[in-house]
């Protein structure tokens, strides 16, 4: 009790200390109240372009939705590279039948980190990046609605991963505190206080904690983009002409404000199940198979919540290189609505094998196909999108042509899965981790990658190494097609997921197993060097990178294809001409006009 009151008030006087320090080195009365476009530094002016701290102090007290979204995609590329490592660990030591690398309670806590990492700490992130950087550019914003909320979104993040991570940190030192072992969806009764001591102990509700924490941003972030999007459009943006990955994180934004309370409600009863004997989730008193309808409401529009940003990226980035305009775009956007409706009748088909009322599955699997339908209409979009086009394989078109491809697989096999026979097969098998992770990587990560290329040159100001580009997705897409194919074919063959060994004792086909598991594994180091020649390939070309000669480094003028945000580019750029000849920023008209660089900016 000494301790931990002592502990206590060790990390008050260290608060304490922070606050006097930025006190001392920040004059606070530079801020100015808050209002629409002021970002909170001095006078209002239009994204940023304002005097700001220089040094850490800059990061810590910035409001600036770019440079937000900047710290929100550290963060994630921080968060991909954990939940990276953690995955090799686990695909190393199912390359072989025996248990020889890792402990079965390590197995069982890199996956439940993985699972969390991946989707709570990087994926609503790096989403949260694009959108906070982007959002108030294509619709001509001069910052977030709330940019004081918005930098509270992010730095609820950091304190929240080390929540969900903090047991593997205190394990060394507190032999009591583990890390969580319940699998990322924490299923009950193992994520009860019975059998705590097996199941992570109080590394269970630091992860709780932790995601409590990262809900509470992902909904303020949601309350953010909505206001944003409704109310700082400039006046001839309209809903007729607003870009469609706007339409796509506000829609997002609506799923969050729906789903992630409920995720919240949920992790509050679990907490007070474990710590203060309720019986909300109990085999005794209460119902173990609530906290799975509970979780899945969450959790399946969870999924669409991840992926409807990233069609929205491709749908944005697309046609950029297609040289034609997105085809249907009237029905990309209805398809996007009908799938946010749609997406909150389908999470009981994660339950099909729970014993529910055979009428009620009939109902799932009907929605759950059905929601199959504005998802294909996307899919026809982006193919008629490039059909008979003027295609230019840039890196950023390499990858959000590898979405397309891995979202169809993706798709085609989630549609098996929505039939309750063939689920009642499938359930519980490697088949569904393939199927969910086509679309969580395949998906998701190549889109997020597609943007990252697309704009590097607008955040850096300079340009990446373009064949270090075409390597990394080449690697991407072979490896993580080689990994989630092979995941498949287990599933075909009845592997269950989720274990660290399968010797079965002649039960199985062990042999066929082992092939198949090493190939995934060869697969999983192949996505591993290409991350790290993109890690690589990033930090080089941020710092030494050959700087970008024109506002119009893709050459998109050309199609008719220069968007709000390059708009914005080359007004920063020649306001940026005009200062170091001599000018001012009002003196942009006169400036000298874009220095343009021949295609030296294209990534062919």
């Amino acid at each position: 009790m000494a301790s931990e009151l002592a502990l206590t008030v060790l990390m008050g006087v260290l608060l304490l200390a922070v606050a006097l320090w930025l006190t001392r080195v920040e004059d606070w009365r530079s801020y100015a109240p808050l209002g629409s476009g002021a970002g909170g530094y001095g006078d209002a002016t239009a994204h940023g372009t304002e005097e700001k701290p220089g040094g850490l102090t800059r990061w810590l007290t910035t409001v600036d939705h770019k440079d937000i979204g900047i710290m929100y995609g550290v963060y994630a590329v921080v968060a991909f590279a954990w939940g990276g490592l953690a995955v090799i660990l686990m695909r190393t030591e199912l390359a072989t039948p025996a248990q020889d690398v890792v402990d079965l309670q390590m197995y069982n806590a890199l996956l439940t980190s993985h699972g969390i990492t991946m989707l709570f700490l990087f994926g609503t992130p790096i989403l949260a990046a694009f959108g906070n950087y982007f959002i108030p550019l294509l619709i001509g914003a001069d910052d977030m609605a709330f940019p004081r909320i918005n930098a509270i979104a992010f730095w609820l993040l950091p304190p929240g991963a080390l929540l969900i991570w903090g047991g593997f940190f205190l394990e060394p030192v507190v032999g009591s505190v583990g890390p969580a072992q319940t699998s990322w969806t924490m299923y009950t009764p193992l994520s009860i206080g019975a059998g705590a001591e097996s199941y992570g102990a109080a590394g269970v509700d630091l992860m709780l904690l932790g995601l409590h924490l990262t809900g509470v941003s992902a909904t303020m972030g949601a309350i953010n983009f909505i206001a944003t999007i409704f109310t700082e459009r400039a006046p001839d943006v309209g809903w007729e002409n607003l870009d469609i990955f706007s339409w796509t994180m506000l829609t997002q934004s609506g799923l969050i404000l729906f789903a992630f309370p409920l995720l919240g409600s949920a992790l509050i009863m679990l907490l007070l199940d474990r710590n203060f004997a309720t019986t909300f989730f109990t085999v005794e008193g209460g119902s173990p198979l609530l906290w799975q309808h509970l979780f899945w409401f969450f959790g399946h529009p969870e999924v669409y919540i991840l992926v409807l940003p990233p069609m929205g990226l491709v749908s944005l980035i697309l046609p950029k290189f297609a040289g034609r305009k997105l085809f249907g775009f009237k029905f990309v956007v209805y398809s996007t609505l009908a799938i946010g409706v749609l997406s909150f009748g389908v999470w009981a088909h994660h339950m099909f094998s729970t014993g529910i009322d055979p009428r009620l599955r009939a109902s799932f699997m009907a929605v759950s196909l059905a929601i199959a339908i504005p998802s294909a209409v996307k899919t026809f979009n982006w193919i008629t999108t490039m059909w008979n086009g003027k295609l230019r394989l840039t890196t950023p078109m390499l990858f959000s042509i590898g979405f397309v491809q891995n979202f169809i697989i993706g798709g085609v096999t989630g549609v098996f899965l929505a039939a309750v026979p063939v689920d009642l097969l499938l359930h519980d098998t490697y088949y569904v981790v393939g199927h969910f992770h086509f679309i969580v990587f395949g998906a998701i990560g190549f889109a997020a990658f597609a943007g990252i290329y697309y704009w590097f040159p607008m955040v850096t100001k300079r340009m990446y190494q373009r064949r270090l580009g075409v390597w990394h997705f080449w690697l991407s897409i072979i490896g993580s097609n080689v990994v989630f194919l092979a995941m498949i074919l287990l599933g075909y063959l009845g592997h269950p997921r989720r274990y660290a060994t399968y010797d079965f004792g002649g039960v199985a086909p062990v042999d066929l197993y082992s092939s198949l598991h090493l190939l995934a594994t060869v697969g999983a180091f192949l996505m591993l060097f290409g991350q790290l020649i993109w890690l690589w390939n990033m930090f080089q070309s941020w710092r030494e990178g050959p700087r970008v000669e024109s506002a119009d480094p893709w050459n998109l003028e050309e199609e008719s294809q220069f968007t709000r945000e390059w708009q914005w580019f080359r007004s920063q750029r020649e306001d940026s001409v005009a200062v170091t000849d001599g000018g001012s920023g009002e003196d942009q008209d006169e400036a000298g006009g874009e220095h343009r660089g021949g295609d030296a900016g294209q990534d062919q």
